[in-house]
């Protein structure tokens, strides 16, 4: 059986942590519609990334609050790049 010789593979499934919201496809962030600390709902938008001369709205994918957001406008990201981190707000 020969050995595979490529070095550098594209992950197909990455598993991503529900509050993980990531730039499907490499671009360049236009605007961002949040702040840290800010409550957000599923599908409420958080940023434009600009793609394949498009904007594309990124949304929320959970209830919760915004943690930490690891971008800023102008910035261009790669596939895959944690963009912002939200927290799960804690069911009382």
């Amino acid at each position: 059986m020969a050995e595979n010789q490529r070095k550098h593979y594209r992950q197909l499934y990455i598993e991503v942590e529900p509050g993980e919201v990531f730039a499907f496809i490499p671009g360049t962030i236009v605007d961002i519609f949040v702040k840290e600390g800010e409550k957000v709902t599923k599908g409420q938008p958080l940023c434009t990334l600009h793609a394949m001369k498009m904007d594309n709205k990124i949304c929320s994918n959970i209830d919760g609050v915004v943690e930490k957001i690891n971008i800023e406008p102008n910035q261009n990201v790669t596939k895959n790049d944690v963009l912002i981190n939200i927290r799960k707000e804690e069911e009382e």
